[in-house]
Protein backbone atom coordinates (compact mmCIF):
# COMPACT_ATOMS: atom_id res chain seq x y z
CA UNK A 1 0.00 0.00 0.00
CA UNK A 2 1.14 3.57 -0.71
CA UNK A 3 2.68 5.21 2.37
CA UNK A 4 1.54 8.85 2.57
CA UNK A 5 4.01 11.70 2.69
CA UNK A 6 3.60 14.23 5.54
CA UNK A 7 1.57 16.49 3.21
CA UNK A 8 -0.62 13.61 2.11
CA UNK A 9 -1.12 12.60 5.75
CA UNK A 10 -2.50 16.11 6.38
CA UNK A 11 -5.02 15.67 3.55
CA UNK A 12 -6.00 12.29 5.00
CA UNK A 13 -6.67 14.03 8.30
CA UNK A 14 -8.89 16.62 6.59
CA UNK A 15 -11.11 13.89 5.16
CA UNK A 16 -11.18 12.05 8.46
CA UNK A 17 -12.31 15.22 10.26
CA UNK A 18 -15.09 15.79 7.72
CA UNK A 19 -16.39 12.25 8.19
CA UNK A 20 -16.30 12.67 11.98
CA UNK A 21 -18.22 15.93 11.70
CA UNK A 22 -20.90 14.29 9.55
CA UNK A 23 -21.44 11.61 12.20
CA UNK A 24 -21.58 14.16 15.01
CA UNK A 25 -24.19 16.20 13.14
CA UNK A 26 -26.50 13.23 12.76
CA UNK A 27 -25.45 11.24 9.70
CA UNK A 28 -26.18 7.55 10.03
CA UNK A 29 -23.35 6.85 7.61
CA UNK A 30 -20.94 8.98 5.58
CA UNK A 31 -18.36 8.59 2.85
CA UNK A 32 -16.10 11.07 1.16
CA UNK A 33 -13.20 11.63 -1.18
CA UNK A 34 -10.48 14.19 -1.59
CA UNK A 35 -8.14 14.59 -4.56
CA UNK A 36 -5.22 16.80 -5.44
CA UNK A 37 -3.69 16.88 -8.90
CA UNK A 38 -1.28 18.94 -10.91
CA UNK A 39 -0.12 18.80 -14.48
CA UNK A 40 1.84 20.33 -17.32
CA UNK A 41 1.04 20.13 -21.02
CA UNK A 42 2.55 21.69 -24.10
CA UNK A 43 1.42 21.69 -27.73
CA UNK A 44 3.59 22.47 -30.73
CA UNK A 45 2.09 23.10 -34.15
CA UNK A 46 4.10 23.69 -37.34
CA UNK A 47 7.24 24.07 -35.26
CA UNK A 48 5.83 26.82 -33.02
CA UNK A 49 4.60 26.72 -29.44
CA UNK A 50 0.81 26.83 -29.53
CA UNK A 51 -0.11 26.23 -25.88
CA UNK A 52 1.55 25.70 -22.52
CA UNK A 53 -0.75 24.85 -19.64
CA UNK A 54 -0.20 24.32 -15.95
CA UNK A 55 -3.07 22.79 -14.00
CA UNK A 56 -3.60 22.40 -10.28
CA UNK A 57 -6.92 21.06 -9.06
CA UNK A 58 -8.40 20.20 -5.69
CA UNK A 59 -11.71 18.48 -5.11
CA UNK A 60 -13.59 17.35 -2.00
CA UNK A 61 -16.89 15.50 -1.95
CA UNK A 62 -19.00 14.18 0.91
CA UNK A 63 -22.05 11.92 0.86
CA UNK A 64 -24.17 11.40 3.96
CA UNK A 65 -27.00 9.00 4.70
CA UNK A 66 -29.80 9.62 7.19
CA UNK A 67 -32.32 6.82 7.49
CA UNK A 68 -31.85 5.84 3.85
CA UNK A 69 -31.97 9.44 2.68
CA UNK A 70 -28.90 10.56 0.77
CA UNK A 71 -27.29 13.97 0.39
CA UNK A 72 -24.08 14.99 -1.35
CA UNK A 73 -22.01 18.17 -1.58
CA UNK A 74 -18.59 19.16 -2.89
CA UNK A 75 -15.96 21.88 -2.60
CA UNK A 76 -12.61 22.82 -4.12
CA UNK A 77 -11.48 24.75 -1.06
CA UNK A 78 -9.75 22.68 1.64
CA UNK A 79 -10.13 25.20 4.45
CA UNK A 80 -11.85 23.99 7.63
CA UNK A 81 -14.72 26.39 6.99
CA UNK A 82 -15.32 25.23 3.41
CA UNK A 83 -15.24 21.54 4.30
CA UNK A 84 -17.56 22.11 7.26
CA UNK A 85 -20.02 23.99 5.07
CA UNK A 86 -19.99 21.15 2.53
CA UNK A 87 -20.80 18.60 5.25
CA UNK A 88 -23.67 20.76 6.54
CA UNK A 89 -25.00 21.24 3.01
CA UNK A 90 -25.00 17.47 2.39
CA UNK A 91 -26.98 16.92 5.58
CA UNK A 92 -29.55 19.57 4.60
CA UNK A 93 -29.99 17.94 1.20
CA UNK A 94 -30.47 14.51 2.81
CA UNK A 95 -33.41 15.81 4.86
CA UNK A 96 -35.35 16.53 1.67
CA UNK A 97 -34.36 13.42 -0.30
CA UNK A 98 -36.70 10.50 -0.83
CA UNK A 99 -35.78 7.38 1.16
CA UNK A 100 -34.04 4.69 -0.87
CA UNK A 101 -33.88 1.26 0.80
CA UNK A 102 -30.81 0.35 -1.30
CA UNK A 103 -28.70 3.39 -0.39
CA UNK A 104 -25.82 3.36 2.06
CA UNK A 105 -22.31 2.06 2.47
CA UNK A 106 -21.23 -1.47 1.68
CA UNK A 107 -20.91 -3.76 4.69
CA UNK A 108 -17.70 -3.29 6.66
CA UNK A 109 -16.82 -6.91 5.94
CA UNK A 110 -16.71 -6.13 2.19
CA UNK A 111 -14.10 -3.37 2.51
CA UNK A 112 -10.54 -3.90 1.36
CA UNK A 113 -8.04 -5.00 3.99
CA UNK A 114 -5.73 -1.99 4.17
CA UNK A 115 -2.88 -4.04 5.60
CA UNK A 116 -2.94 -6.42 2.65
CA UNK A 117 -3.04 -3.99 -0.29
CA UNK A 118 -0.18 -4.57 -2.75
CA UNK A 119 2.08 -1.78 -3.98
CA UNK A 120 0.98 -1.16 -7.58
CA UNK A 121 3.99 1.05 -8.42
CA UNK A 122 1.83 3.78 -9.97
CA UNK A 123 3.66 6.89 -8.76
CA UNK A 124 6.81 7.99 -10.62
CA UNK A 125 7.13 11.77 -10.28
CA UNK A 126 9.71 13.43 -12.52
CA UNK A 127 10.72 17.05 -12.76
CA UNK A 128 9.88 18.16 -16.31
CA UNK A 129 10.72 21.70 -17.41
CA UNK A 130 8.60 23.66 -19.88
CA UNK A 131 11.60 23.68 -22.20
CA UNK A 132 11.83 19.87 -22.15
CA UNK A 133 8.08 19.43 -22.64
CA UNK A 134 8.14 21.72 -25.67
CA UNK A 135 11.30 20.12 -27.07
CA UNK A 136 9.84 16.59 -26.93
CA UNK A 137 6.64 17.73 -28.65
CA UNK A 138 8.59 19.67 -31.29
CA UNK A 139 10.89 16.73 -32.02
CA UNK A 140 7.88 14.48 -32.43
CA UNK A 141 6.21 16.81 -34.92
CA UNK A 142 9.49 17.42 -36.78
CA UNK A 143 9.98 13.68 -37.33
CA UNK A 144 6.40 13.37 -38.59
CA UNK A 145 6.65 16.31 -41.02
CA UNK A 146 10.00 15.13 -42.39
CA UNK A 147 8.87 11.54 -42.91
CA UNK A 148 7.17 11.99 -46.29
CA UNK A 149 6.78 14.90 -48.71
CA UNK A 150 3.04 14.25 -48.78
CA UNK A 151 2.76 15.42 -45.16
CA UNK A 152 1.57 18.99 -45.75
CA UNK A 153 0.11 20.12 -42.45
CA UNK A 154 -0.02 19.31 -38.78
CA UNK A 155 -2.68 19.29 -36.10
CA UNK A 156 0.12 19.46 -33.57
CA UNK A 157 2.16 17.34 -31.21
CA UNK A 158 1.58 17.38 -27.46
CA UNK A 159 3.41 16.29 -24.33
CA UNK A 160 1.62 16.05 -20.99
CA UNK A 161 2.45 15.13 -17.43
CA UNK A 162 -0.07 14.47 -14.64
CA UNK A 163 0.47 13.76 -10.93
CA UNK A 164 -2.45 13.02 -8.60
CA UNK A 165 -3.24 11.88 -5.06
CA UNK A 166 -6.73 10.64 -4.21
CA UNK A 167 -8.19 9.55 -0.87
CA UNK A 168 -11.40 7.69 -0.08
CA UNK A 169 -12.86 7.15 3.37
CA UNK A 170 -16.09 6.24 5.09
CA UNK A 171 -17.64 6.03 8.54
CA UNK A 172 -16.79 2.31 8.85
CA UNK A 173 -13.25 3.51 9.56
CA UNK A 174 -11.91 2.89 6.07
CA UNK A 175 -9.49 5.53 4.79
CA UNK A 176 -6.87 5.01 2.10
CA UNK A 177 -5.05 7.10 -0.46
CA UNK A 178 -3.38 6.37 -3.77
CA UNK A 179 -0.82 8.39 -5.71
CA UNK A 180 -0.33 8.05 -9.44
CA UNK A 181 1.45 9.68 -12.36
CA UNK A 182 0.93 9.55 -16.10
CA UNK A 183 2.92 10.87 -19.06
CA UNK A 184 1.93 11.02 -22.71
CA UNK A 185 3.23 12.14 -26.10
CA UNK A 186 1.04 12.38 -29.21
CA UNK A 187 1.13 13.70 -32.76
CA UNK A 188 -1.45 14.21 -35.54
CA UNK A 189 -0.60 15.25 -39.12
CA UNK A 190 -2.30 15.81 -42.48
CA UNK A 191 -1.22 14.40 -45.85
CA UNK A 192 -2.27 15.33 -49.41
CA UNK A 193 -2.28 13.11 -52.51
CA UNK A 194 -1.77 14.10 -56.18
CA UNK A 195 -5.48 14.84 -56.56
CA UNK A 196 -5.47 17.30 -53.68
CA UNK A 197 -7.42 14.95 -51.37
CA UNK A 198 -6.30 15.12 -47.75
CA UNK A 199 -6.28 12.64 -44.88
CA UNK A 200 -5.22 12.84 -41.24
CA UNK A 201 -4.16 10.34 -38.62
CA UNK A 202 -2.24 10.23 -35.37
CA UNK A 203 -0.27 8.13 -32.92
CA UNK A 204 0.49 8.40 -29.22
CA UNK A 205 2.27 6.80 -26.28
CA UNK A 206 1.30 6.83 -22.60
CA UNK A 207 2.96 5.47 -19.47
CA UNK A 208 2.99 5.71 -15.68
CA UNK A 209 6.68 6.62 -15.83
CA UNK A 210 8.51 8.99 -18.12
CA UNK A 211 11.04 6.45 -19.39
CA UNK A 212 8.18 4.16 -20.38
CA UNK A 213 7.19 6.46 -23.25
CA UNK A 214 8.14 5.53 -26.79
CA UNK A 215 10.54 7.94 -28.49
CA UNK A 216 9.48 11.14 -30.23
CA UNK A 217 10.90 9.68 -33.46
CA UNK A 218 8.79 6.51 -33.19
CA UNK A 219 5.54 8.37 -32.50
CA UNK A 220 6.13 11.07 -35.11
CA UNK A 221 7.05 8.65 -37.88
CA UNK A 222 4.25 6.25 -37.01
CA UNK A 223 1.72 9.10 -37.12
CA UNK A 224 3.02 10.09 -40.56
CA UNK A 225 3.04 6.51 -41.86
CA UNK A 226 -0.54 5.92 -40.71
CA UNK A 227 -1.59 9.15 -42.41
CA UNK A 228 -0.02 8.55 -45.84
CA UNK A 229 -1.40 5.01 -45.89
CA UNK A 230 -4.90 6.51 -45.85
CA UNK A 231 -4.37 8.59 -49.01
CA UNK A 232 -6.45 7.97 -52.15
CA UNK A 233 -9.24 5.97 -50.48
CA UNK A 234 -11.84 4.17 -52.52
CA UNK A 235 -15.49 3.29 -52.04
CA UNK A 236 -16.64 -0.31 -51.84
CA UNK A 237 -19.88 -2.05 -52.68
CA UNK A 238 -22.51 -2.95 -50.13
CA UNK A 239 -22.47 -6.53 -48.91
CA UNK A 240 -22.13 -8.89 -45.97
CA UNK A 241 -18.45 -9.36 -45.23
CA UNK A 242 -15.94 -10.43 -42.57
CA UNK A 243 -14.76 -7.42 -40.55
CA UNK A 244 -11.47 -7.06 -38.66
CA UNK A 245 -11.34 -4.41 -35.92
CA UNK A 246 -7.79 -3.10 -35.44
CA UNK A 247 -6.35 -2.81 -31.89
CA UNK A 248 -7.12 0.94 -32.08
CA UNK A 249 -10.86 0.33 -32.22
CA UNK A 250 -11.37 -3.24 -30.94
CA UNK A 251 -11.43 -2.15 -27.27
CA UNK A 252 -14.70 -0.36 -28.07
CA UNK A 253 -16.40 -3.72 -28.65
CA UNK A 254 -15.45 -4.95 -25.21
CA UNK A 255 -16.22 -1.58 -23.64
CA UNK A 256 -19.78 -1.94 -24.95
CA UNK A 257 -19.84 -5.44 -23.48
CA UNK A 258 -18.65 -4.17 -20.08
CA UNK A 259 -21.36 -1.51 -20.11
CA UNK A 260 -24.00 -4.10 -20.93
CA UNK A 261 -23.01 -6.30 -17.95
CA UNK A 262 -22.64 -3.40 -15.49
CA UNK A 263 -24.97 -3.21 -12.54
CA UNK A 264 -26.59 0.13 -13.32
CA UNK A 265 -27.81 -1.02 -16.71
CA UNK A 266 -28.81 -4.44 -15.41
CA UNK A 267 -31.06 -3.31 -12.57
CA UNK A 268 -32.67 -0.74 -14.86
CA UNK A 269 -33.28 -3.55 -17.38
CA UNK A 270 -31.61 -1.36 -20.01
CA UNK A 271 -29.11 -3.84 -21.44
CA UNK A 272 -28.98 -6.28 -24.33
CA UNK A 273 -27.15 -8.73 -22.05
CA UNK A 274 -29.85 -9.29 -19.42
CA UNK A 275 -29.96 -12.69 -17.70
CA UNK A 276 -26.71 -13.86 -19.31
CA UNK A 277 -24.75 -14.72 -16.14
CA UNK A 278 -23.42 -18.25 -16.48
CA UNK A 279 -24.44 -18.44 -20.12
CA UNK A 280 -22.51 -18.65 -23.40
CA UNK A 281 -22.03 -15.11 -24.73
CA UNK A 282 -18.82 -15.56 -26.78
CA UNK A 283 -17.28 -18.51 -28.67
CA UNK A 284 -16.19 -21.33 -26.37
CA UNK A 285 -12.49 -20.42 -26.71
CA UNK A 286 -12.92 -16.82 -25.52
CA UNK A 287 -11.09 -15.77 -22.36
CA UNK A 288 -11.31 -12.25 -20.88
CA UNK A 289 -9.38 -11.72 -17.66
CA UNK A 290 -9.32 -8.77 -15.29
CA UNK A 291 -5.97 -8.02 -13.68
CA UNK A 292 -6.42 -4.95 -11.42
CA UNK A 293 -3.04 -5.27 -9.72
CA UNK A 294 -0.71 -5.05 -12.71
CA UNK A 295 2.36 -3.02 -11.66
CA UNK A 296 2.31 0.38 -13.41
CA UNK A 297 -0.97 -0.56 -15.06
CA UNK A 298 -2.91 2.34 -16.52
CA UNK A 299 -6.14 1.04 -14.98
CA UNK A 300 -4.71 -0.65 -11.88
CA UNK A 301 -6.43 -0.07 -8.53
CA UNK A 302 -6.52 -1.75 -5.13
CA UNK A 303 -10.13 -0.85 -4.37
CA UNK A 304 -13.14 0.76 -6.02
CA UNK A 305 -14.95 3.97 -5.06
CA UNK A 306 -16.95 2.06 -2.44
CA UNK A 307 -13.74 0.82 -0.78
CA UNK A 308 -14.32 -2.77 -1.94
CA UNK A 309 -11.15 -4.63 -2.88
CA UNK A 310 -10.50 -5.29 -6.55
CA UNK A 311 -9.68 -8.90 -7.38
CA UNK A 312 -8.23 -10.88 -10.24
CA UNK A 313 -11.04 -12.62 -12.09
CA UNK A 314 -12.04 -14.32 -15.28
CA UNK A 315 -14.83 -12.18 -16.69
CA UNK A 316 -15.46 -14.60 -19.55
CA UNK A 317 -14.10 -18.14 -19.56
CA UNK A 318 -14.73 -20.68 -22.31
CA UNK A 319 -17.11 -18.10 -23.73
CA UNK A 320 -19.30 -18.14 -20.60
CA UNK A 321 -20.00 -14.96 -18.61
CA UNK A 322 -18.57 -15.55 -15.13
CA UNK A 323 -19.60 -12.37 -13.35
CA UNK A 324 -21.57 -9.16 -13.63
CA UNK A 325 -19.80 -5.88 -12.82
CA UNK A 326 -21.35 -4.56 -9.61
CA UNK A 327 -20.80 -1.76 -7.13
CA UNK A 328 -22.43 -1.72 -3.72
CA UNK A 329 -25.65 0.01 -4.77
CA UNK A 330 -26.31 -2.04 -7.91
CA UNK A 331 -25.47 -5.25 -6.04
CA UNK A 332 -28.15 -4.53 -3.45
CA UNK A 333 -30.66 -3.69 -6.17
CA UNK A 334 -29.98 -7.06 -7.78
CA UNK A 335 -29.80 -9.03 -4.54
CA UNK A 336 -26.12 -9.84 -5.11
CA UNK A 337 -22.69 -8.96 -3.70
CA UNK A 338 -20.40 -6.17 -4.93
CA UNK A 339 -17.69 -7.34 -7.31
CA UNK A 340 -15.47 -4.26 -6.74
CA UNK A 341 -16.57 -2.48 -9.91
CA UNK A 342 -18.10 0.72 -8.54
CA UNK A 343 -15.32 2.58 -10.40
CA UNK A 344 -15.52 0.59 -13.64
CA UNK A 345 -13.16 -2.05 -14.97
CA UNK A 346 -9.47 -2.57 -14.26
CA UNK A 347 -7.07 -3.90 -16.91
CA UNK A 348 -9.03 -6.34 -19.03
CA UNK A 349 -6.81 -8.76 -20.95
CA UNK A 350 -8.43 -10.37 -24.00
CA UNK A 351 -6.55 -13.59 -24.74
CA UNK A 352 -5.18 -13.79 -28.34
CA UNK A 353 -5.83 -16.90 -30.40
CA UNK A 354 -3.44 -16.27 -33.32
CA UNK A 355 0.10 -14.92 -33.41
CA UNK A 356 -0.45 -11.59 -35.13
CA UNK A 357 -2.35 -9.46 -37.61
CA UNK A 358 -1.01 -11.20 -40.72
CA UNK A 359 -2.37 -14.56 -39.59
CA UNK A 360 -5.71 -12.95 -38.71
CA UNK A 361 -5.97 -11.37 -42.16
CA UNK A 362 -5.25 -14.73 -43.78
CA UNK A 363 -8.21 -16.17 -41.87
CA UNK A 364 -10.31 -13.18 -42.97
CA UNK A 365 -9.48 -13.72 -46.65
CA UNK A 366 -11.64 -11.01 -48.22
CA UNK A 367 -13.26 -8.32 -46.08
CA UNK A 368 -12.71 -5.07 -44.25
CA UNK A 369 -10.00 -3.91 -41.82
CA UNK A 370 -11.37 -1.12 -39.61
CA UNK A 371 -8.94 1.46 -38.20
CA UNK A 372 -11.30 4.30 -37.23
CA UNK A 373 -14.90 4.51 -36.01
CA UNK A 374 -17.08 7.58 -36.47
CA UNK A 375 -20.29 8.59 -34.73
CA UNK A 376 -22.15 7.16 -31.75
CA UNK A 377 -24.09 4.28 -33.24
CA UNK A 378 -23.89 1.75 -30.39
CA UNK A 379 -27.07 1.09 -28.37
CA UNK A 380 -26.38 -1.26 -25.47
CA UNK A 381 -30.10 -1.34 -24.59
CA UNK A 382 -31.17 -2.91 -27.88
CA UNK A 383 -27.77 -4.17 -29.02
CA UNK A 384 -28.05 -2.30 -32.31
CA UNK A 385 -24.63 -1.42 -33.75
CA UNK A 386 -24.04 0.97 -36.66
CA UNK A 387 -20.84 2.96 -37.16
CA UNK A 388 -19.19 4.96 -39.90
CA UNK A 389 -15.68 3.67 -40.46
CA UNK A 390 -12.38 4.25 -42.19
CA UNK A 391 -10.00 1.43 -42.92
CA UNK A 392 -8.65 -0.87 -45.62
CA UNK A 393 -9.98 -3.43 -48.06
CA UNK A 394 -8.63 -6.93 -47.47
CA UNK A 395 -8.23 -9.42 -50.29
CA UNK A 396 -6.37 -12.76 -50.36
CA UNK A 397 -5.40 -12.10 -46.75
CA UNK A 398 -3.57 -8.86 -47.55
CA UNK A 399 -4.36 -5.15 -47.04
CA UNK A 400 -5.06 -3.72 -50.51
CA UNK A 401 -6.15 -0.06 -50.38
CA UNK A 402 -7.79 2.45 -48.01
CA UNK A 403 -11.58 2.83 -47.98
CA UNK A 404 -13.95 5.57 -46.82
CA UNK A 405 -17.65 6.49 -46.78
CA UNK A 406 -18.49 3.05 -45.38
CA UNK A 407 -20.85 2.05 -42.58
CA UNK A 408 -20.85 -1.28 -40.75
CA UNK A 409 -23.86 -2.64 -38.87
CA UNK A 410 -24.78 -5.59 -36.69
CA UNK A 411 -26.26 -6.68 -33.37
CA UNK A 412 -23.89 -6.76 -30.39
CA UNK A 413 -24.83 -10.15 -28.88
CA UNK A 414 -24.55 -11.76 -32.32
CA UNK A 415 -21.29 -9.96 -33.04
CA UNK A 416 -19.82 -11.30 -29.79
CA UNK A 417 -20.90 -14.87 -30.58
CA UNK A 418 -19.45 -14.70 -34.10
CA UNK A 419 -15.95 -13.53 -33.23
CA UNK A 420 -13.65 -15.85 -35.20
CA UNK A 421 -10.22 -14.99 -33.77
CA UNK A 422 -8.22 -12.48 -31.68
CA UNK A 423 -4.83 -11.31 -32.95
CA UNK A 424 -1.62 -11.17 -30.97
CA UNK A 425 -1.05 -7.51 -31.96
CA UNK A 426 -2.17 -6.36 -28.50
CA UNK A 427 -2.44 -2.63 -27.74
CA UNK A 428 -1.45 -2.08 -24.09
CA UNK A 429 -2.27 1.65 -23.95
CA UNK A 430 -5.85 1.21 -22.70
CA UNK A 431 -7.82 -0.31 -19.83
CA UNK A 432 -8.92 -3.03 -22.28
CA UNK A 433 -5.90 -4.73 -23.85
CA UNK A 434 -6.74 -6.64 -27.00
CA UNK A 435 -5.35 -7.39 -30.41
CA UNK A 436 -7.29 -7.19 -33.66
CA UNK A 437 -10.71 -8.85 -33.59
CA UNK A 438 -12.17 -10.75 -36.55
CA UNK A 439 -15.97 -10.99 -36.74
CA UNK A 440 -17.33 -13.58 -39.13
CA UNK A 441 -19.70 -11.27 -41.03
CA UNK A 442 -21.34 -7.85 -40.72
CA UNK A 443 -23.46 -5.68 -42.98
CA UNK A 444 -21.10 -3.34 -44.86
CA UNK A 445 -22.83 -0.40 -46.52
CA UNK A 446 -20.87 1.31 -49.27
CA UNK A 447 -21.97 2.31 -52.76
Amino acid sequence: MHKPTPEQAQWNNLLEKALDQAKKLGATQAEGSLSISQGLSSTIRMGCVETIEFTQDRAFSITVYQDQRKGSASANDFSDKALSQAVEAALRIARYAEPDPYSGLVEASELADLAALPNLDLHHPESVSVEDACAWAKDCEDFARAYDTRIVNSEGASFSKHDAYAIFGNSHGFLAGNAGTSYSLSCAVVAKDNQGEMQRDYDYTVSRWLKGLESAKTIGEQAALRTVKRLSPRKIKTGRLPVVFSPDVAPGLFSSFSGAISGGNLYRRSSCMLDTLGKQVFPEWMLIQERPHLPRGLASANFDQDGVATREADIVKEGILQTYLLGGYSARKLGMKSTGHASGIHNWLVQPTVSGLSELLQICGTGLFVTELMGFGVNIVTGDYSQGIAGFWVENGELQYPVQEVTIAGHLPEMFKHIVAIGGDVDKRRNIQTGSVLIEAMIVAGE
